[in-house]
């Protein structure tokens, strides 16, 4: 058996689980190829793949190149950028493993503290032998608007409320029932992004969600106001974006999920002004990454063994 794990940028994937129990030929690598002929001259010999979340897309397409693959593996139980009903069709099973809720939660409040008290700018400017030039936002009293109450938005609302935030929520079937179970009062998406000082966006993505934060909704936050986006890139209109950041029409951003990534070299929003940028690290923590890896190790040991586990169904 031929293993190929893809995309494994913090060379951490064999640190991370036994993977000396299986009897295969496990291939590494650590960089990223988007060029769909490259990618599958790389992956053609191999019969099982690992895939770090949505790094590489498996089209229809791409499967159909694929003759040799027989497993396929994400890490997490659901990955937009897998197509598991070709991938059925083409005679791949697709398997998940488990991850961690809580660690983008975390990430999203060391975002949203970087943006309110200057972080990066003053741990540059200590470094350059200034002192003291920004004036923080107090968080207390303020209001934190969420978009979307599931898992992740609720530990990141329990996180406001701790700091003694009204935290706010919209989602497209959140009840005022379900909101109050969590001390969090649902208001309307208009409502939400003209009344919240943080607005944090916690979404799946799907063909519903893409572009569900546009033009009109950033132009009704407060010119005081932040907006944080760990969920995915897509959901936000990135073009509205970068409008309202040049023109300084909001306080600024910090985002972990982009349009495209990794992100270019050349993009714009790396130039961006008052943001806080980190490269879609939210799910990579020490703990997940034993989790992703070890049921990988569990999910190819049990279809070899002709019994697959976490199998994915199509969606």
């Amino acid at each position: 058996m031929r293993i190929a794990i893809l995309d494994d940028y913090q060379n951490a994937a064999l640190s991370s689980a036994a993977w000396d129990g299986l009897d295969a030929d496990i291939t590494v690598f650590r960089d990223h190829v988007s060029e769909t002929g490259s990618l599958i001259e790389r992956l053609r010999p191999f019969d099982v793949i690992v895939a770090m979340r949505e790094r590489t897309p498996f089209t229809a397409e791409r499967i159909g190149l694929l003759p040799n693959l027989r497993l396929l593996v994400t890490t997490g139980m659901r990955n937009a950028s897998i197509d598991v009903a070709a991938a059925n069709a083409a005679g791949v099973t697709v398997c998940g493993t488990g991850g961690s809720s809580g660690a983008t939660p975390e990430l999203t409040w060391a975002l949203i503290l970087s943006l309110a008290r200057h972080v990066p700018a003053e741990d540059r400017a200590v470094r350059d032998g200034g002192w003291q030039h920004t004036v923080g936002f107090g968080l207390s009293g303020r209001t934190l608007g969420i978009v979307g109450l599931g898992r992740i938005g609720q530990r990141v609302a329990a996180v406001g409320k701790a700091f003694g935030m009204d935290v706010i929520a919209w989602s497209q079937n959140l009840t005022a029932a379900a909101a109050a179970e969590h001390g969090v009062t649902a208001v309307a998406k208009d409502e939400l992004f003209s009344a919240a000082d943080v607005i944090t966006i916690h979404y799946k993505l799907s063909e519903r969600s893409a572009g569900l934060v546009g033009k009109r909704d950033l132009e009704r936050m407060k010119p005081t106001a932040f907006l944080v986006n760990t969920s995915r890139g897509p959901i936000v209109d990135n073009d509205a974006l970068l409008k309202v950041l040049n023109s300084g029409d909001i306080a600024g951003a910090a985002l972990d999920v982009y349009d495209e990534e990794p992100l270019p070299s050349g993009h714009p929003m790396r130039s961006a002004p008052r943001t806080v940028l980190t490269p879609h690290v939210g799910y990579v923590t020490d703990d997940g990454y034993r989790t992703f890896y070890g049921d990988a190790v569990e999910d190819i040991a049990a279809f070899a063994e002709g019994r697959p586990v976490r199998v994915l169904p199509p969606e």
